[in-house]
This record gives C-alpha cells, sequence and structure tokens, in this order.
C-alpha cells in the first residue's frame, strides 16, 4: 500500500511549548511583540507567522493565529470575525498552493488536547510540502459524501456517511467564491458550537481539515475521542447508528435562525 510518510524531528517536538494541559504556561500568541518573521496581518490579531517548531521535514509550516483574545474560539467570535478568518486563511493557503515551489499544501486546525494540538490559544496551521507528499493519496471524492443537513450559496453541509474517523464527522463543500466562503464560514462556526456542545466527551477537541478538490474548497469538521482500535489495526471506520438523530438536533440548535 502507497502512503505518504512524513519525518518528524523529535529533537524539535521536545521543545515544543504546551500550555493546554499546563494552563500555568505562558502563551506566546498573547505577546504579539515578541513575535518573528510575520508574514501578513488582519484586522482582530489575525496574523500568519513561520512556525518556530518546524518539526516536519522538507516543509515549510506556518501558523495562523486567529485573534488576540486567549481561552476563546470559533463559537465565541463576532460572524464577520470567522469570515475574516477563514477568507484569510484560504487565500494563503491557496496562495501557496499556487506558487508551484509545493507537492502539497495542507491548512488544518487542532484544537483541545485530544486533537494533536498543544496550544490553548486559537490557531490554525499552513503546511507547504517541497516534495515527498502525494496529495492524490489524500481523501476520495466519497469521504465528502453524506447526508444533507443544509445548502445554502453553493455550500452543502452534510454529516458524513463514509467518515475518516466516525462518530460525528461533518463535511462542508463549497464553491469558490467570496459569497459561498463567507456561508461555509457562517455553517462552520455554527459546527463547531455544535461539536462542541454535543459531544462533551471529547472535552471541546476537535480538528478541521481543509481540501481543494475540483474548483471546491471542502473541510472536516471531526470531534475528537480516544482513536478506535479497529480504524488503527485494520482501518476499519466507524459509522454511527444515529446519524439522523443528530442532524435533526443539529437543526434544532443550530440552524433555527437561518431561513
Amino acid at each position: 500500500m502507497k502512503i505518504n510518510l512524513v519525518r518528524f524531528d523529535m529533537n524539535i517536538g521536545k521543545n515544543k511549548p504546551e500550555n493546554i494541559i499546563h494552563k500555568e504556561n505562558s502563551c506566546p500568541f498573547c505577546h504579539p511583540e515578541g513575535l518573528t518573521d510575520i508574514y501578513a496581518t488582519d484586522e482582530g490579531g489575525i496574523l500568519l507567522l513561520k512556525n518556530k517548531y518546524d518539526v516536519l521535514a522538507n516543509a515549510d509550516q506556518l501558523v495562523l493565529v486567529e485573534t488576540d483574545r486567549c481561552g476563546v474560539d470559533m463559537p465565541d467570535y463576532a460572524p464577520e470575525h470567522m469570515r475574516r478568518i477563514v477568507r484569510f486563511g484560504v487565500a494563503k493557503w491557496l496562495e501557496m498552493k499556487a506558487s508551484g515551489k509545493y507537492s502539497a499544501v495542507i491548512f488544518f486546525k487542532n484544537h483541545g488536547h485530544l486533537s494533536g494540538g498543544t496550544m490553548r490559544h486559537a490557531h490554525m496551521q499552513i503546511v507547504g510540502f517541497r516534495g515527498g507528499v502525494d496529495p492524490s493519496l489524500f481523501p476520495d471524492a466519497e469521504d465528502f459524501e453524506g447526508l444533507p443537513i443544509i445548502e445554502r450559496n453553493d455550500v452543502q453541509l452534510n454529516a458524513a456517511t463514509h467518515p475518516r474517523l466516525g462518530f460525528g464527522e461533518f463535511n462542508l463543500v463549497a464553491a469558490q467564491t467570496e459569497d459561498a466562503i463567507d456561508t461555509l464560514a457562517d455553517l462552520m462556526q455554527k459546527t463547531v458550537a455544535y461539536v462542541c456542545d454535543r459531544f462533551q466527551k471529547s472535552e471541546d477537541s476537535y480538528n478541521i481539515f481543509f481540501y481543494h478538490t475540483e474548483e471546491k474548497i471542502a473541510a472536516k469538521i471531526m470531534p475528537r475521542f480516544p482513536t478506535s482500535p479497529l480504524l488503527i489495526g485494520y482501518d476499519l471506520r466507524i459509522l454511527p447508528s444515529n446519524l439522523t438523530e443528530f442532524i435533526e438536533d443539529f437543526r434544532q440548535k443550530q440552524l433555527r435562525t437561518i431561513p
């Protein structure tokens, strides 16, 4: 089986700061005056900078700081700030993809101690691999299929029927237009709010993964739990039996204000 294999530098990794579990540790993103290699900024404390801890070999690693406020996350943002973050992040990600410098560019978010993240301050990451990563081995088209929850402005939100991880995985698929990206941001904010409320055993841990497929922007939103041994050992994915139940619950809790 062909796989993408990326070298992780343990000497750098062991020195990465962490303040999700050890909340008393300082947060570098709360002190922007001390940050270096800032590539771009936007209103509300949005920053794109070089990742100081470049643990992945043969890659350019960037951090997108979402806000100048610590202890808040996507459900807490004003809708326009949420839109600004997604517009900014998608634009910088696609710029890197179009540069021709990379074999693959990925854009994702870790939140919470079960997500693989280490910093509590809300942020995303963009990583450009200079070689050795084949994007054709990324998710297939069927990975974005699901039971529809809502469709607006060339954006579909669905509950995944071919989940990569299982237990409440959501897909957003949007046209590559400004209006669609804004709607994607609106629905992403509502989905993250739902995930954090519904799946409390995840302790607010989740991931967002962005993909660029067939001239569309897709995103997967996954609550995180201890990973199923069936997936780790045998690549057996889990489809929850209550998919229709939590679709209706989602509509009732998050979509009542959308006409």
